[in-house]
């Protein structure tokens, strides 16, 4: 059963990430290099995006071959390779309206000091076939190649040839001296019947999907083969070009039909997004008529210039997004609906389900979120209910169908009491809205096995001292014996062990190296990064991203603790220094002051503390240019780009963006109408810049 993201710990976190890594690599090289998926898309798709999640909520266990600096898989043996000059990257995924809103808000508010500037997006079926590049060289086709791995493809020109969409030569005139022309090789369901049919009669293996056979064709070493398959081709974008050809993408795929392509005859331009999602309704609608496989539309903004400056992340361009259709749902049977306590004591209900099968793999769990959620819903054990797939990181329960409940069925019951210690589980009170916290948690604490459990993975785990040869299994393990109960336990087992009668050496699963390199691995640990000690101690709503800031901010442990003792009030100074930290709230600050004002917790700090020293925080400048490392805050308002477009300059050149103003503050970016922000700059004796001198340092760069 996979746990919402938010109840994630570290360790958790860190276990899922590996596991959905190897997942999806695996899928990518068989879809991507064999041809032969393992998962069909919507699953693919949801755990993509899960992968995404883990990323951002715990940045540093960002693998160095994370995910999303890929795309694609490997160029498979017996094919030369294609550089692309110009990757293939793949898209972003918009799963309902809302997201599409978002989407198009999001260029409105980078724009949005392009004055009376109107966005328009072209909006087109996503073919679900496989990606091409074809490079023209005055006019001739030279050279075809797969996506691969977004930056080196296949050469598949000989195939690519015997497709009749695929002019040899262009037609017409205007186009570039060089271009690379990208689009969609797929083949029509007729074809993929009239396919199956004959390999079926002559005993021949027998494809899944028409998406199958066409990637299949298009890596035959035999190009006769493929051209026996009838595979056809969409135009739709373009790579390296020699010259500009076009304002605007709907122009610019009007050019490639000019030239001799087949480009899709659904493509239309959106004013709005309204007018964007009702073209998603209409090419839905005639989804089952056109012929051929799409998946959902592709939007994309359509004035060329504007897609340059809004650019893209590592894998997707930010100017488009694939809306994807809705996946398959299903209805089954509750037949348990079980809590399980998180680290933080978070009470979580997942509804067991008969087995089902939804999208082509079987679904047995089902979140339902928290108390309210069951409420909402009515779900109750013996319901009959719809569960789907699509963006939803893990499968939800869509509703009940009403008309098959069980005679004599009641409500659920949520429990008021942990399974587990059997504490109070209580609804907390949020003190800024006034509101009862929607998860209910165990009051248990360290008294709560499940807590206390949760807890040690946390502290060992990969962005916290990740201890090599101590992970959750171990935990488990010593927790169970009684030899590991708090964390300053870690570092007093190899003495303990010492006079053990049953050494570490001759348990289950240890001998004398592994216990060896265990004890060498904490001796290691005993000196850990600020940001990671910080982590590791499980204060409530601090993340690594949170304990890097604090970390940052104060530099030593020390200087830490201090200030959070010292917050004891609101109106204390070192509280407001607390919220001053740009990203750090109010639920934080109170988090970290009642965490270190709590006397279990002091004890236990104070015990570990006898073990370990944190070391004082070194910033790391990776980058060589005037600004990278430095602090910056910008302030009033900007007149030739957006904050947003800002920021990400800084960013991009490996400064750190503030939001408020300080003694270690390097520069201040100074707009019209600036404020506050501005006069304590002057009084701190800041650099301040105007935007034109902003603008003329990032040019230099």
């Amino acid at each position: 059963m996979q746990k919402d993201i938010g109840e994630l710990d570290s360790d958790e976190a860190k276990i899922e990430l590996d596991r959905l890594h190897k997942l999806l690599a695996e899928a990518d090289i068989a879809y991507h290099a064999k041809d032969a998926p393992k998962i069909d898309d919507a699953k693919y798709d949801a755990q993509k995006m899960r992968y995404f999640l883990i990323e951002e909520k715990f940045p540093l266990l960002k693998r160095n071959d994370s995910l999303a600096e890929k795309v694609g898989a490997p160029i498979a043996s017996g094919f030369s390779k294609v550089v692309h000059l110009q990757p293939m990257l793949s898209l972003g995924n918009a799963f309902n309206e809302k997201d599409v809103v978002d989407f198009v808000e999001r260029g409105k508010k980078f724009f949005k000091h392009d004055k009376g500037l109107e966005l328009a997006f072209t909006a087109e079926p996503k073919i679900d076939g496989v990606s091409a590049s074809l490079r023209y060289e005055n006019g001739v086709f030279v050279q075809g190649a797969t996506r691969g791995d977004g930056s080196i493809g296949e050469d598949i020109t000989e195939n690519l040839k015997t497709i009749k969409e695929i002019p040899h030569y262009l037609l017409g005139e205007g186009y570039p001296d060089v271009i690379e022309i990208r689009g969609e090789v797929y083949i029509s369901h007729d074809d993929f019947a009239a396919l199956n049919k004959r390999a079926k009669e002559a005993g021949e293996q027998t494809y899944v999907n028409p998406r199958n056979i066409a990637a299949g064709s298009l890596r035959q070493l035999d190009a006769n083969v493929t051209a026996k398959r009838n595979l056809k081709f969409f135009a739709y974008a373009w790579g390296f070009i020699s010259a500009p050809f076009a304002s605007s993408q709907f122009e610019a795929v009007q050019k490639l039909h000019e030239w001799g392509f087949e480009i899709n005859p659904l493509m239309a331009i959106c004013k709005n997004s309204q007018e964007m999602i009702s073209q998603y309704h209409l090419i839905e609608e005639q989804r089952a008529t056109l012929g051929y496989d799409i998946d959902g539309v592709v939007y994309k903004l359509d004035d060329l210039d504007l897609q340059q400056r809004w650019g893209a992340v590592a894998r997707a361009p930010r100017w488009a997004i694939a809306h994807k259709f809705p996946a398959e749902q299903a209805s089954t049977i509750v037949e348990a609906i079980d809590i399980q306590v998180g680290r933080t004591g978070a009470l979580t209900p997942v509804a067991r389900l008969k087995p089902v099968t939804v999208g082509g793999v079987v679904i047995t769990n089902a979140t339902l979120h928290n108390e309210d959620e069951i409420k909402r819903k009515d779900v109750r054990i013996g319901d009959t209910v719809v569960v789907q797939r699509a963006g939803d990181v893990i499968p939800q329960i869509v509703k009940v169908i009403l008309e098959k409940r069980p005679s004599g069925s009641i409500p659920y019951d949520f429990p008021d009491r942990c399974p587990v210690c059997k504490s109070e589980a209580i609804r907390e009170i949020d003190p800024k809205a006034g509101q009862k916290d929607v998860v209910r948690r165990c009051t248990g604490g360290l008294v709560c096995p499940a807590q206390a459990k949760e807890n040690l993975k946390h502290f060992v785990s990969r962005n916290a001292l990740d201890i090599d040869g101590l992970g959750e299994k171990q935990v488990e393990m010593f927790f169970e014996q009684g030899l590991i109960e708090h964390a300053a336990d870690i570092f007093t087992l190899e003495g303990r062990d010492k006079t053990n009668l049953t050494p570490l050496r001759n348990k289950e699963g240890f001998g004398s190296k592994s216990a060896s390199k265990l004890f060498e691995a904490i001796k290691a640990a005993r000196t850990p990064e600020l940001p990671r000690f910080i982590f590791a101690l499980g204060i409530r709503h601090v993340g690594i991203s949170n304990a890097t800031l604090f970390a940052k901010t104060y530099g030593s442990f020390e200087e830490f603790e201090r200030a959070a003792i010292a917050a004891n009030t609101k109106e204390s100074e070192a509280y407001l220094q607390l919220l001053s930290i740009d990203g750090i709230g109010q639920t934080v600050a109170n988090s970290v002051v009642t965490f270190f004002h709590n006397e279990k917790n002091k004890k236990a700090l104070g015990e570990l503390l006898k073990q370990v020293k944190p070391q004082n925080y070194v910033l790391k400048i990776k980058n060589d240019n005037p600004v990278a490392g430095k602090i910056i805050v910008f302030t009033g308002s900007l007149e030739k780009i957006s904050r947003a477009e800002a920021k990400a300059q800084a960013e991009r050149m490996g400064a750190k963006v503030s939001g408020s103003v300080s003694s270690k503050t390097d520069i201040v970016v100074a707009g019209e109408k600036a404020g506050s922000k501005l006069k304590k700059a002057q009084d701190l004796d800041v650099q301040i810049l105007n935007e034109n001198e902003w603008l003329e340092l990032v040019e230099k760069v």
